[in-house]
């Protein structure tokens, strides 16, 4: 597949901001290293496995014991469950690269949205369930492969079993930066377990109205969640930087679907995100065809 970046130190002006957004590579160390090293993701990873025996992982609040196999509204147990794990060269150019972004699609969401494209994963189900060594191994081979990063998409109800797997890959060499890729429908505790330990942070704010949310993504809490995580993200990671070559290393990314007729929708999320997060929030949007 073409990729869009090459390596000849060309950033896109959007992401250089006269070089305020640029960090340069050998500056860069993942945050989960230190987290590591000074023994608290051990922590994590016990607080977050705990969670699960009356989970309330996200905002649903199922309080189901998960630790056992019980499952609520994610449909996932003890273990998560993966799609994919690939190179993937259909994200944002400062997350593919030239060698692919290394995207690990979870089965399963949280949400029901009714323009989902991704149901036979996200409502279906279809994947293979793994442990945490296998989960690791993906991470290893996406390394591996090249890949600028490891992409964890709709990790929102797999926040233990991601922590659980990253000791392991970490200490068979993971180095890449961590990229959170959620729908932004997270609970602000597992973000919490998350600081320290993600790297990029890539929500969707999908919609600003409660009634819109409930109408079209079956969660009328929805906005209130995003709100309350995307800002959570922001005061852990701040602004998106990237290296010398338009790669993102660190920081926020918001993405945002236009959807026909909810306008307003767009309009306050945009205000809201540079006012209560920053002017120099990256967002990257797009249209949908799709009517509400």
């Amino acid at each position: 597949m073409k990729a869009t970046l090459s390596r000849r130190g060309r950033v896109p002006v959007e992401l250089h901001g006269e070089g305020r957004f640029v960090l340069p590579r050998r500056e860069f160390v993942p945050a989960y290293l230190r987290t590591f090293e000074e023994g608290r993701l051990k922590e994590k990873v016990e607080q977050a496995l705990e969670s699960l025996r009356s989970c309330r992982v996200c905002p649903r609040d199922c309080q189901i014991d998960r630790f056992n196999n019980k499952v609520g509204v994610c449909k996932s147990g003890r273990s998560a469950r993966v799609a994919s794990a690939f190179p993937h060269f259909g994200e944002e150019d400062c997350l593919r690269g030239w060698n692919g972004s290394g995207t690990i699609f979870f089965s399963w969401c949280n949400l029901r949205c009714v323009f989902c494209h991704n149901f036979e994963t996200s409502q279906w189900g279809e994947g293979t369930e793994v442990g945490p060594e296998e989960l690791a191994r993906m991470m290893l081979d996406l390394q591996s492969a090249g890949c600028h990063n490891i992409n964890f998409v709709t990790p929102e109800h797999v926040v233990p079993q991601i922590l659980e797997a990253l000791p392991i890959a970490i200490g068979k060499g993971l180095r890449l930066p961590l990229v959170y890729n959620t729908s932004g429908y997270d609970r602000l505790e597992s973000i919490r377990l998350m600081d320290g330990v993600v790297d990029v942070y890539m929500p969707d704010f999908k919609l600003w109205d409660a009634e819109h949310s409930r109408n079209y993504l079956v969660a009328q809490d929805y906005p209130e969640a995003a709100r309350a995580v995307v800002k959570a993200m922001h005061e852990q990671v701040g602004e998106l930087k990237v290296d010398e070559d338009g790669v993102a290393l660190h920081g926020v990314l918001v993405r945002h679907l236009v959807m026909p007729g909810l306008l307003e929708d767009t309009r306050a999320i945009l205000r809201w995100l540079a006012t209560e997060c920053s002017r120099d929030t990256f967002a990257s949007s797009r249209a949908s065809s799709q009517p509400a």
